[in-house]
């Protein structure tokens, strides 16, 4: 059974997300860690709760879920992977951090991509991988059907959707996404968003303003 646990780091208060598993293995997700004690944190609960870090899986690479990557990759060597679609996002990262006033002059490189339709296995464990762009065009979205959760990204929020004015978004495409793949899932799947609390599909289908038929 997959674990999972969440941190908000940096001025855009971004989920990154810690799933584990029964053997203590793990994987990172939007590893979003900026300053020195949000690094210290994150490493802190893996290595006390002795984890053993797998691999960085991100929901795509706009600067505040990718800010931490580095830092997880020189310290337990492991490998990242998004989608390939977001391979355009993650060339724009070091500009884009610029623009904000941060200071990001080089963006990590995938070292394996992450395909839509795809089992990722994590010991005896099965996340599915659904492709739902519109924010970015390599938005990917991790589901569990044990646990009854979906990790969206930036995809779809406790009442909000994400935008879709940056470089590669589009509101019809996300709005598709989020019909076509999260709102056919089970009413009671727990939403695990890039920002902000969770919620559920039910809820979101019930009340998301931007959602409603």
């Amino acid at each position: 059974m997959l674990n999972v646990a969440f941190f908000t780091f940096n001025a855009f208060e971004e989920n990154t997300y810690i799933i584990s598993n029964d053997k203590k293995q793990c994987w990172i997700v939007d590893p979003g860690m900026y300053h020195d004690e949000e690094k210290e944190a994150l490493f802190s609960y893996i290595e006390e709760k002795q984890l053993q870090p797998q691999a960085i899986i991100n929901t795509h690479a706009h600067i505040d879920h990718i800010f931490g990557v580095q830092a997880v990759i020189d310290r337990y060597g492991i490998p990242f992977g998004m989608h390939e679609q977001e391979q355009v996002v993650l060339k724009m990262a070091a500009g884009s951090a610029t623009l904000f006033g941060f200071d990001f002059k080089t963006a990590p490189q995938p070292t394996f991509f992450i395909k839509e339709n795809e089992a990722l296995q994590l010991g005896d464990d099965t996340l599915q991988v659904f492709l739902t762009p519109g924010h970015s065009p390599g938005s990917i979205s991790f589901y569990y059907p044990k646990g009854n959760w979906v990790i969206s990204g930036d995809v779809l929020f406790s009442g909000s959707i994400g935008r879709t004015d940056l470089p590669g978004g589009s509101m019809d495409t996300l709005l598709k996404s989020i019909r076509t793949y999260l709102f056919t899932l089970p009413g009671e799947t727990t939403v695990l968003s890039g920002h902000g609390p969770s919620t559920s599909i039910a809820e979101e289908k019930m009340n998301n303003p931007f959602l409603k038929s």
